[in-house]
């Protein structure tokens, strides 16, 4: 028998690499007689493009090409981007062009590229070129974008409704009829960018002798960007390998596919040498896409003992100047709901509308920290106005365990029912209570009153369905030399996959963590993927390593039983070799056994098997796994500035079966820390007239380690029934319910002043301003 590896605090494998400098990133990637781009993107919201002048950047010395739509449209078809998540309710489906042609529709958007020598030269081009525009009026607000006179997004669209999706189940008007009170709220969500340590960036290069593509991406779905590519220039997936290397970070906006990933390959074909582009971080606030507003009217029904009966409202949700991720953010506004709470009634309609932004598709949690606010806000709503703890309105209405699995009535996009496959959502409200020190806050928060001081309490609950489908492979092999090779579609922006991933494989097959040899991301050496988004990674990869690593136990077992002349059941594995139970001497290797299954020429494979010691598996979880818990937040206010400072945060989070809970930690810390910026940092403010105000990080804020309070974490492990590790995905479990814990707590430390804060993130000014009445 081996070490368990599974639950176990093993350091992560990825980080003496990294830390000695070792990683290598999208710009560490140099080829022989490489050149470099840089674009030329609109200074408009929206406007006519009249005329391109680009002989004064052509005549630098160094640059190689400039080039704008009308010249690489003259011998390629250069046409507007494919979808990549078709949806019949999108009923304008506008996308870019990779190089603008008539009309720019945002600050940021592409309209002429420079190639030169490298990436200095390349951006001096940039500045000589000239374009006259005909700027037109611009819709920014989404609250505005509906109204009759609002400027359209688009020249030739009837108006800036892109479609309306709805979440309704149960009898709407019966509950509101029979309800004791109706409470209502409306707010203004918004999330903010990327942000990530490392922008975008690709690499790409051309081999003429067998017309293939290699690109390197720091991408988190490398098999979606060789389909988009392939689709996109008609050419066959085989001729195209995407390599995502080290990625720094990704949180979503990296998940989707890019003008940027046509015109690189395209410019490396054209000019045949290789070419590269880095995006700097002003490039970062206005190309790489970002999750923007929603504006939230909603309305809860509910009996006198705070026992809900129905929610129903409507949203209007701003997708940018384009829809390059289909309806994905929309749709998962609205699946969460009604949360963890046992709702008979919901029915919320969703109105997506163009603005003239940078165009908006998921960051972390995607579309479900909207939503988890919208029920959280509602729950609160209900607490102050009938005067029920907020803990306490929650134990009333949540989900028992004793009803799980439980199918709330609502749909997934596929059309089956959203159903809660298993948690124990009382359990981890107490746990974070407890944590908290909840029962004795009330002392605390008189004992800091009398010192001037206004302290504040805040809870948030929440669901999120996880390991989205349909699969994400692993082939594990046994070589001669007795070490494994552990390959996988899914690309890791520092997740730790090769750490948990080594885990699961080296505990399965008696082997050491060493022993392990882990390659990813790179669609030439697994055939298919999907992405890492959605926290799927270990929902779907670790059931498929966990098979394959079986597969191959299995018939390393059978074929040392003809070696061994042994029963199987007679056969265990044990550091690294097959042998008979408590008889050390009486064994062979896994790297025997792969050698006798990998003769060389002249030899036999054994009867009855196949050759190599390996197995490949997509074995993944039958629906998606609900991740659960509850956050504390407990802040102090200054009400003379409206600063708000976090005290203390608590979380209570079930992922399942954890398969190392440093890992699950360090997701849970990161992704708190991101929805705390959400609550109180990160804005991306537009002038009326659509410049982004907020481009540097003077002025974008991002929460830093001086402003965090200690965050404390306690587990509840109701393990999924849905795979056969009973794992839920913990990578945006984080974030989801924190933002409403923040404003929850806010709230509770001004409750004398009557303070409802509709819009987040808090801002110090307008906080002072609900101060003072």
């Amino acid at each position: 028998m081996g070490v368990k590896y599974i639950g176990a605090e093993v350091q992560r494998m990825e980080d003496l690499r990294l830390l000695k400098g070792s990683g290598r990133y999208v710009d560490d990637i140099t080829r022989d007689r490489m050149l470099h781009v840089a674009f030329l993107r609109s200074e408009h919201a929206h406007a006519n493009i009249k005329n391109i002048d680009t002989e004064n950047a052509k005549n630098l010395d160094g640059v190689h090409g400039v080039l704008t739509y009308r010249d690489i449209a003259s011998s390629f078809d250069l046409k507007r981007m494919s979808q990549l998540f078709p949806a019949p309710v999108i009923e304008q489906n506008i996308t870019q062009y990779p190089v603008a042609n008539e009309e720019v529709c945002y600050v940021g958007e592409i309209v002429a590229v420079v190639v030169a020598e490298n990436r200095a030269v390349a951006e001096d081009a940039v500045e000589i070129i000239n374009v006259e525009y005909d700027v037109m009026p611009a819709i920014i607000d989404c609250r505005l974008a509906l109204e009759p006179n609002a400027p359209k997004a688009h020249n030739k669209s009837k108006n800036n409704l892109v479609g309306v999706i709805q979440t309704s189940f149960g009898e709407i008007d019966e509950a509101f009829k029979t309800a004791d009170h109706i409470f209502r709220r409306s707010f203004l969500q918004h999330r903010g960018g990327c942000h990530a340590m490392e922008c975008r960036g690709v690499v790409a290069e051309h081999d003429a002798s067998e017309n293939t593509l290699t690109l390197w991406s720091s991408t988190q779905c490398p098999y979606l960007v060789r389909r988009s590519l392939a689709d996109y220039l008609g050419e066959n997936e085989e001729s195209i390998r995407v390599i995502a290397p080290d990625v720094g970070g990704g949180f979503g906006p990296k998940a989707g596919f890019y003008p940027e990933e046509i015109i690189v390959p395209l410019l490396a074909r054209s000019f045949g040498r290789p070419i590269k582009w880095i995006e700097d971080r002003h490039e970062h606030f206005v190309a790489t896409t970002t999750q923007r507003d929603q504006k939230w009217d909603v309305e809860v029904a509910c009996n006198a003992d705070g026992l809900i009966k129905g929610i129903r409202g409507e949203v209007t949700h701003e997708n940018g100047a384009y829809v390059p991720y289909g309806f994905l953010l929309p749709f998962t506004s609205l699946t969460p709901l009604p949360g963890p709470y046992a709702v008979p009634a919901v029915d919320v309609s969703l109105k997506v509308v163009f603005t003239n932004t940078t165009p908006n598709s998921p960051v972390r949690g995607a579309g479900r920290p909207y939503a988890i606010y919208a029920v959280e806000r509602l729950i609160e709503t209900i607490s102050k106005n009938l005067n029920i703890d907020a803990a306490e309105v929650r134990r009333r209405n949540f989900v028992k365990e004793e009803q799980m699995p439980y199918a709330t009535g609502a749909l997934l996009r596929d059309g089956s029912p959203v159903k809660y496959d298993s948690g124990n959502y009382h359990s981890c409200l107490e746990k974070a209570l407890a944590l908290a020190h909840h029962a004795s806050f009330k002392d605390r928060q008189s004992s800091a009153r009398n010192d001037s001081r206004f302290i504040g309490i805040g809870i948030s609950s929440y669901v999120e369905d996880t390991g989205l489908g349909p699969y994400e492979g692993t082939t594990v092999r046994v070589q001669p030399n007795g070490k494994v090779l552990v390959r996988s579609g899914s690309a890791s922006q520092g997740q730790g996959h090769h750490t948990f991933i080594a885990q699961i494989v080296a505990e399965t097959l008696a082997v050491s963590l060493e022993d392990i040899v882990f390659e990813s991301g790179d669609t030439g050496k697994f055939p298919h993927g999907v992405g890492t988004i959605g926290s799927r990674i270990a929902v779907n990869v670790g059931p498929s390593a966990y098979e394959a690593a079986n597969a191959v136990k299995d018939k390393a077992i059978k074929l040392a039983s003809e070696t061994l002349e042994a029963a199987e059941q007679d056969l265990e594995l044990s550091s690294g070799n097959v042998q008979v139970k408590g008889v050390e001497d009486l064994s062979v290797s896994l790297g025997d056994l792969a050698r006798t299954l990998s003769p060389k020429a002249g030899g036999k494979v054994p009867s009855g098997f196949t050759p190599s010691l390996e197995a490949t598996s997509y074995t993944g979880s039958n629906g998606s796994p609900f991740a659960s818990g509850t956050n504390v937040a407990e802040v102090e206010v200054d009400i003379l500035t409206g600063n708000v400072k976090l005290i203390n945060y608590s979380v209570a989070h079930d992922c399942g079966t954890i398969i190392n809970p440093k890992i699950v930690d360090g997701q849970i810390i990161g992704g708190v820390v991101h929805g705390i910026g959400n609550a109180l940092f990160e804005r991306m403010i537009y002038s009326e007239g659509g410049q982004p105000l907020t481009n540097t990080y003077a002025d974008y804020l991002l929460p830093l380690a001086t402003e965090m309070p200690n965050i404390e974490i306690v587990h509840e492990e109701s393990a999924s029934p849905l795979n056969v590790l009973g794992i839920k995905g913990a990578g945006e479990g984080g974030t989801i319910p924190a933002t409403a814990a923040v404003v929850a707590a806010v709230e509770n430390a001004l409750e004398e002043f009557n303070v409802e804060i509709d819009y987040y993130p808090i801002n110090p000014q307008h906080l002072t301003e609900l101060i003072d009445g």
